[in-house]
């Protein structure tokens, strides 16, 4: 490893920090869509869906989370796409640093961004009522969790970035990723789903994610889903990390 390898990546991280704070709509955006969607399963479909909970937003406010987390690294892949396509990769491997810092400044931006994405989204959901009873270690969990997450889905960005032939490509891989919650028990049980759709929710990575969440958030027993959840967001993330780093010494 470069021994100024830490300080090049500061420096890279600020950079991709620069571009953040000069275009703030991007997390505002980014958090449109999953607060619109908080508004209107708490406001308009709440009262129809069956959860076993008297507060609803509580039991959507995991799933919700990841769907910020979703949107929120597409501009992760886009703006990487960009760096590729306007050469900035072979600028900055011009110069003496370490070469895979430039990679890992758009990891951490994204982790920084979709922190704030995730709080204005909390902040919003507590004045819609939103309560928890987790104390200071569950809500580190969750932090960690998510974090897991965050890093997990921004490396498969990277991939999409790094071998995107176009900015539509780019924006298409995220879509998938959005939509998953949607079959998980995110926004209901899924006792209350057919069969195979059942099936298939309880055993993909989002059921296992949203379910520790929410009884960390509950301030309940988690029992063994959080080594599930874990185990789903460490093996997406060492996969997707090979990947982008294949995809992304092939450029160099």
């Amino acid at each position: 490893m470069n021994k100024h390898f830490f300080s090049d990546m500061g420096v890279m991280l600020g950079r991709s920090m620069r571009h953040i704070s000069r275009s703030l709509d991007t997390i505002i955006t980014v958090t449109i869509t999953p607060i619109a969607l908080l508004l209107l399963f708490v406001y308009v479909f709440g009262g129809a869906i069956k959860t076993g909970t008297d507060n609803y937003v509580n039991y959507l406010m995991p799933g919700i989370l990841l769907i910020a987390v979703a949107s929120g690294i597409s501009y992760t892949a886009y703006r990487l796409f960009l760096d590729k396509s306007k050469g900035i990769f072979e600028r900055f491997h011009s110069m003496p640093i370490a070469r895979s810092t430039v990679l890992w400044g758009h990891v951490l931006t994204s982790l920084v961004s979709n922190a704030l994405s995730v709080i204005i989204i909390i902040l919003v959901a507590l004045i819609m009522g939103f309560r928890s009873p987790a104390g200071v270690l569950s809500w580190l969990a969750v932090a960690g969790i998510i974090t897991l997450f965050t890093l997990a889905l921004t490396w498969i960005a990277a991939i999409a970035g790094l071998s995107a032939k176009s900015v539509d490509g780019v924006s298409a891989f995220s879509y998938p990723l959005i939509f998953l919650p949607f079959i998980s028990s995110a926004f209901v049980p899924t006792e209350s789903m057919p069969s195979a759709v059942r099936a298939f929710a309880e055993n993909q990575p989002v059921t296992s994610i949203v379910e520790s969440i929410r009884a960390l958030l509950s301030n309940q027993p988690v029992g063994n889903e959080i080594w599930i959840a874990l185990a789903w967001c460490v093996g997406i993330m060492i996969v997707a990390y090979f990947f982008a780093m294949r995809a992304y010494k092939a450029r160099i």
